[in-house]
């Protein structure tokens, strides 16, 4: 196989490890900072539910999450899901369990800011989606933005287990060429791209920290 031919597989493999990579993000965080509301709720049994979704995500394995959502609706319902089932039951696992994680990153954030903020905007006549919205997010998503980046390193990594799917992201075409060709290059290439991956992300979480640098704690 050609140079050429090799990394236009790759390439192939790279769009689908990104779609898996942005539908995860533009769904987890959201998700994430209503399932962090949820688990500071005063109302108890939602906070308990909460709590429950955090630690069963945060505590199985996400190829087995993946797997649960790729079989369950058949076991579970005797449903038969269409083609593309495995594409979408991939990306609710990511947004599902990623989720998790960033509800406890933003909980801790948001737990950081000192109780006098609260009370002086109280005072002050801002109302409470106010005093959230414009006094504490801001200093939470510079406080979370280390937490934050590390996470989404390795969501860059995670993409790999899209493999136990059947999906084609880049590790698995680099898989299928290494076993064709009896070659560690596409390997090779595969952890390049991931690395550079990896160094853009750390490169805008700079930017985007020193951005936010006027907040002093």
């Amino acid at each position: 196989m050609d140079f050429a031919t090799m990394m236009g597989l790759l390439g192939s493999g790279l769009l689908l490890t990104g779609q898996i990579f942005l539908v995860t993000l533009v769904g987890a965080l959201p998700l994430g900072v209503l399932v962090a509301l949820a688990r500071m709720s005063r109302f108890k049994p939602l906070a308990w539910f909460a709590r429950f979704y955090i630690s069963i995500l945060r505590g199985t394995p996400l190829m087995l999450q993946l797997m649960a959502l790729m079989f369950g609706p058949y076991y579970l319902f005797g449903l038969q899901m269409g083609s593309d089932w495995k594409f979408w039951a991939c990306d609710i696992g990511f947004i599902l369990n990623y989720a998790a994680y960033f509800a406890e990153i933003y909980r801790s954030g948001i737990q950081s800011i000192p109780r006098g903020q609260y009370e002086a905007a109280e005072v002050l006549g801002y109302s409470r989606m106010q005093t959230f919205m414009k006094i504490v997010f801001p200093q939470v998503i510079k406080r979370i933005l280390p937490a934050m980046g590390n996470e989404v390193i390795t969501l860059v990594k995670d993409t790999s287990l899209a493999f136990v799917l059947g999906l084609m992201e880049m590790f698995t075409r680099a898989q299928a060429i290494a076993a064709s060709q009896v070659s560690m290059m596409p390997y090779l290439i595969a952890a390049l791209i991931y690395w550079a991956c990896c160094l853009i992300i750390e490169f805008l979480m700079n930017r985007a920290e020193k951005k936010l640098d006027y907040y002093h704690d």
